[in-house]
């Protein structure tokens, strides 16, 4: 269910990021190239979290 929910969210995210952005610079919205980026986010987002250990350090000289 973590897979869904982040994936939605990096998706809507990404969308409106990608609509603002194009419409402040007078581009074209392109909904494929924002939906690109949202599947390669949240690889990046469980990479990420996957790398990042969950037990405190112990190690405070």
């Amino acid at each position: 269910m973590r897979f869904f929910w982040t994936f939605f969210w990096t998706f809507l995210l990404l969308q409106m990021t990608a609509y603002v952005v194009s419409s402040m610079t007078g581009g074209s919205y392109d909904f494929m190239a924002a939906t690109t980026l949202s599947v390669i986010a949240t690889v990046v987002i469980f990479i990420i979290a996957e790398v990042i250990p969950n037990e405190p350090s112990h190690d405070h000289h």
